[in-house]
């Protein structure tokens, strides 16, 4: 796999900027280890996910939300909602924090 990076490197009496290096292929994020992902919340309401977003956070629950530069591009359309994601083994703490946090009523159904 080809990357963008910066390598500087001088020939001669001249510096040369090689921008393309040879890369390992990037390894996949592991947020948990075997239960995989549970959807909590789906909207396009910015504000609702960046509240939930800081309530896990704060709580030290790792967190992913899918879609989130999409839904940026396109200008929030309806069916492209943003996600927030959280590890299977994390899904009901998180879900109990959301919903003591005022945020029950739009919780994602089991």
């Amino acid at each position: 796999m080809w990357i963008y990076q910066p390598v500087a490197e001088k020939r001669g009496s001249f510096h040369m900027l090689n921008a393309w290096v040879r890369s390992p292929a990037p390894r996949p994020l592991a947020i948990s280890k075997g239960g995989g992902l549970i959807e909590v919340l789906r909207t396009n309401d910015l504000v609702l996910i960046s509240k939930a977003e800081a309530v896990l956070t704060d709580a030290r629950i790792k967190v992913f939300v899918a879609n989130r530069h999409i839904s940026a591009v396109e200008g929030s359309l309806p069916f492209l909602p943003r996600r927030l994601l959280v590890a299977s083994e994390t899904a009901p703490r998180a879900r109990r924090l959301l919903t003591d946090a005022g945020l029950g009523s739009e919780l994602r159904e089991i």
